[in-house]
């Protein structure tokens, strides 16, 4: 698969994330959750029709547990969106890429 999709760290979250001039949605996930799985692909589409518009960003909470803590991600799959440093949509569970797209209408449409 195509690297549409950038990994973010808890270093690299303020700078990829926050600081970020588009909208960026960060993929809570963690390699044993099978519904992150299986949303991956319809991430990596949706980076590669919308990059111009918005950044797909996915994060490993076992490997970065600061981030995922500090915005309280319980439960994963969550999807949060970034816009101006802020989260302004949340998103939580598996869906099919034209639920994510619907969701994400008032950032790539």
């Amino acid at each position: 698969m195509a690297g549409n999709t950038i990994t973010v760290t808890d270093a690299s979250f303020e700078e990829d994330v926050l600081k970020n001039d588009k909208p960026v949605l960060v993929d809570f996930w963690a390699a044993w959750c099978g519904p992150c799985r299986q949303i991956a692909p319809s991430l990596e589409a949706i980076a590669g029709e919308h990059s111009d518009k918005i950044v797909i960003a996915k994060v490993n909470i076992d490997e970065n547990p600061q981030v995922a803590a500090k915005y309280g991600i319980l439960s994963i799959p969550t999807m949060n969106v970034y816009q101006g440093g802020e989260v302004v949509k949340t998103i939580v569970g598996a869906k099919p890429k034209a639920a994510i797209e619907r969701d994400l209408a008032e950032f790539i449409g």
